[in-house]
């Protein structure tokens, strides 16, 4: 991961805090979903954590460091470098008043933000985005299945549920050449909690 984050300036002062102390204390923030001011003292300051936590992400790095993950991750499970099929959900979340846009999901009768994904067939994540909860599955989802094919090109399918079924979807991305949207229904004869195939695998990613 080293190679991909930015390195050091040869000019001006030496770093006081190396990259993987600073991508430790990220990935603490992470985990334990702790204040930025409450961030252990064994990690570099707080400040600086948040400097790079905002600054990687616009340098593309981060971008860079998924692809490279999920590259591993797939040829070590022994299958092609990148993905042919890819696997789009979303989930609503509860937020507070404060801090941030939040919307109405009146299907799920939360009202917060809600993650949209695409993941491989392996969960590994191609690309994700976060908007307020109003905004419906086939009003959502083009922008974000656009993007993901232009990170990873070999896509051909795109597994999804019920919730972006129609024409409204099928037209938006019908200018996206070669790459076909396949709905994975939910059986009209299943009582209760049935885990669908394929479309799992996205919700079930970190």
């Amino acid at each position: 991961m080293g190679p991909f984050l930015e390195r050091s300036s040869w000019v001006g002062r030496p770093a006081k805090h190396t990259r993987r102390n600073i991508w430790d204390a990220i990935q603490y923030l992470a985990a334990s979903g702790c204040q930025w001011r409450m961030l252990p003292k064994d990690f570099p300051p707080y400040s600086t954590v948040q400097h790079y936590f905002y600054n990687w992400p616009d340098s593309g790095s981060m971008v860079a460091v998924n692809e490279a993950l999920a590259a591993a991750s797939r040829l070590i499970a022994g299958r092609t470098e990148t993905a042919l099929a890819g696997i789009i959900d979303s989930q609503s979340v509860k937020t507070t008043e404060s801090g941030g846009p939040r919307g109405y999901d009146a299907g799920k009768k939360i009202k917060g933000r809600k993650r949209r994904i695409v993941t491989d067939t392996q969960g590994n994540i191609l690309d994700a985005y976060v908007h307020t909860a109003d905004i419906q599955d086939r009003d959502g989802a083009p922008s974000l299945i656009e993007r993901a094919r232009d990170i990873c090109p070999t896509l051909v399918t795109m597994f999804a549920d019920g919730g972006y079924a129609g024409d409204k979807l099928a037209k938006a991305i019908s200018h996206i050449e070669g790459l076909a949207l396949e709905i994975v229904k939910r059986s009209d004869t299943a009582v209760g909690f049935v885990v669908l195939s394929k479309r799992m695998i996205a919700m079930s990613t970190p």
